[in-house]
């Protein structure tokens, strides 16, 4: 495979999108590959753990295919608290053994590593966080697949790039590609894929568009590659199964729905708020870190089964364990009935479980338990504003569906990516309007919190970009801003003698002189330098003339050139100093521009761009 790659480096042009689209390509199938091990994986060992021995078997999504009956299996309460705390052992013992940089949800360690390492994932990584995943999610662990499917698409994208002595800015650009091919595939949401490798990656309304191409093209080589391992009635059936009837509201529903994005947003606080204190807790634990998931994953169940207690036996609240998503098909049925109480007690539950299963260090996504916890809480909201406002709310389920899109386009800052992927995961485009109403909604007044910590805030603040920002803001600096016109400059007319020029050296501090002609154009420039290399000898200097030691081809600037040409000039050769040349009458010599002043006037200027960034920052405090 390597060797493939090499060869398609060799006959495309590395400037050319072709080599993109099949280096793109083969990471997507390489991505579609991982996710079908990684769901497979994580089904085996949930059959022969939860379903053998705890008898339970955690819902399925509609479209989802299940490889394995439910075994006949009486409930057993021990056997799923010993199940779920083995399970966050090995997952534990894995990670903590062999690569510690894989625990938690994942998604947060390729955004690190796009910003902060040069696009570099140790190539042990994708393995060591698909098997550590499964099971984790696969014993129960409260988590999502997001995370996992994407470090693993973006280990293996950067894994290709280095094996090919590409550049870090290539490698970045691929292990983008990877982690959209990821979660494109194992989604069935092959835009939302693209469009999320991209976006995910900044806290404001950036998106990192160099990776877009490339990650579309992984991401629908990916979901192509999952979907053909599925049976041929659920091969592209949207991972909640078919369309939800769900006709577009009257437009005064915009106000509920900004009443569900103020619900939303405060839940979105809560959540991360919860997981980050938990994580904090946990780190603050004494023994070995390779313990802390075991003990997250029995708190866990223990927490799930006490629900179980208090509901009655009501074994959909059992959803706030694994993956969840059986109970999330459920709310989101406009056919089924789950109460408000319910609704509110998974949403809950999945916000306290999720916690202690990966911010003890256990290994699992936050993206699917964030579908989880936005859609219970918008159907459950929903609910009560249909209880209030019959004629306005007139489809519960759609506050679900929505309340997904929104929750996690607050919590994770990425709304596009996610109003797309839920309209793919649901199969309904219908709510385009709310879905984007709401998302927007809880993007900005969620701006100071985030559950991806290692985002920043734009391109200015990524070190991916550091040089990109540094042309960007010379670019935007013209050489009128900087030079000053020097009245005091002295010119040389081009037949002075050199010993007039010798005895001019010792009366001025000025190290290069400009050579005029008769009518008073620049037609040369010398240095002291220059003339220092003449005065070997003395019966030269009557002699020679400005017109002998100057230099005809020089190199010069405009006032409307920018310092980025300037400073390209000034390291072409080694200068100091730039002749400014007036453009409409090119001979007209108007000053010079120094090296030190230019230098310097861009250190105040970035100095200002910063201040003015952290002083719009103000408002909007730190992360959790």
């Amino acid at each position: 495979m390597i060797s493939l790659a090499r060869l398609i480096i060799r006959t495309f042009d590395l400037r050319m999108t072709g080599k993109w689209f099949a280096l793109s390509g083969l990471i997507g199938v390489v991505a579609g590959l991982g996710a079908i091990v990684f769901q497979t994986l994580g089904q085996v060992i949930a059959r022969f753990t939860l379903s053998q021995f705890a008898g339970w078997s955690p819902g399925e999504a509609a479209g989802e295919h299940i490889l394995f009956e439910h075994a006949a299996t009486a409930f057993s309460p021990v056997w799923l608290i010993v199940i779920m705390t083995l399970g966050g052992l090995v997952s534990g013992l894995l990670v903590y053994t062999f690569a510690p940089e894989a625990e938690g949800h994942g998604t947060d360690a390729a955004i690190d590593a796009f910003h902060h390492r040069r696009g570099f994932i140790r190539a042990r990584i994708p393995l060591i966080k698909t098997i550590a995943s499964a099971v984790t999610l696969g014993t129960g662990g409260s988590g999502g697949r997001e995370g996992p499917i994407a470090q693993i698409g973006a280990g293996f994208g950067s894994y290709l790039a280095t094996r090919l002595n590409l550049s870090a800015h290539d490698r970045r650009i691929m292990l983008a590609a990877g982690m959209g091919a990821g979660v494109g595939a194992i989604f069935r949401a092959p835009l939302a894929g693209a469009l999320f490798a991209g976006e995910i990656l900044y806290r404001e309304a950036e998106i990192e568009s160099e990776v877009i191409v490339p990650a579309a093209m992984s991401s629908i080589v990916g979901y192509s590659v999952y979907c053909m391992s599925l049976p041929a009635d659920k091969r592209f059936l949207p991972l909640f199964g078919q369309a939800f009837p769900a006709p577009p509201g009257p437009v005064i529903e915009l106000i509920p729905l900004g009443l569900l994005a103020i619900v939303l947003v405060a839940v979105g606080i809560l959540y991360i708020k919860t997981f980050y204190g938990v994580h904090k807790l946990f780190k603050k634990l004494p023994g070995p870190p390779h313990i802390r998931p075991a003990i997250g994953a029995a708190m866990a169940g223990c927490l799930g089964l006490g629900l179980l207690h208090l509901s009655g036996g009501d074994h959909r609240v059992l959803a706030v364990l694994s993956t969840g998503y059986g109970s999330l098909q459920q709310a989101l049925n406009p056919a089924a009935t789950i109460s408000i109480g319910l609704l509110l007690t998974i949403a809950f539950g999945k916000i306290i479980t999720t916690s202690l299963t990966i911010s003890s260090g256990g290994s699992g996504g936050v993206f699917g338990p964030s579908m989880v916890i936005g859609g219970c809480v918008g159907t459950a909201t929903g609910q009560f504003l249909h209880g209030l406002m019959p004629a306005i709310v007139t489809s519960p389920t759609t506050y679900g569906i929505v309340g997904m899109a929104g929750f996690f386009a607050g919590c994770a800052h990425a709304p596009f990516s996610t109003i797309i992927m839920v309209s793919e995961m649901t199969g309904n485009y219908n709510l385009l309007l709310p879905t984007m109403w709401v998302s927007t909604l809880c993007f900005l007044l969620s701006r100071p919190w985030t559950l991806y910590v290692k985002q920043v805030p734009t391109r200015l603040e990524s070190p991916a970009h550091r040089g990109d920002f540094i042309v960007d803001l010379l670019e935007g600096i013209r050489v009128s801003e900087v030079f000053r016109p020097n009245t005091q400059l002295l010119t040389v007319p081009e037949q002075r003698s050199l010993e007039d020029i010798v005895h001019l050296l010792a009366t001025t501090q000025q190290h290069y002189f400009p050579v005029v002609n008769d009518a008073g154009e620049m037609v040369g420039i010398f240095s002291s330098d220059d003339v220092r290399s003449w005065l070997y000898d003395e019966t030269i200097w009557k002699l020679a003339v400005a017109e002998d030691i100057m230099v005809t081809k020089f190199v010069s600037v405009t006032p409307d050139d920018d310092l980025n040409t300037a400073l390209r000039r000034f390291t072409a050769i080694n200068l100091d100093e730039l002749p400014v040349l007036d453009p409409k009458n090119p001979g007209r010599l108007l000053g010079m521009l120094r090296r030190k002043e230019t230098i310097g006037f861009y250190n105040r200027r970035l100095l200002e761009h910063k201040q003015s960034v952290t002083e719009q920052a103000a408002d909007g405090t730190a992360f959790p």
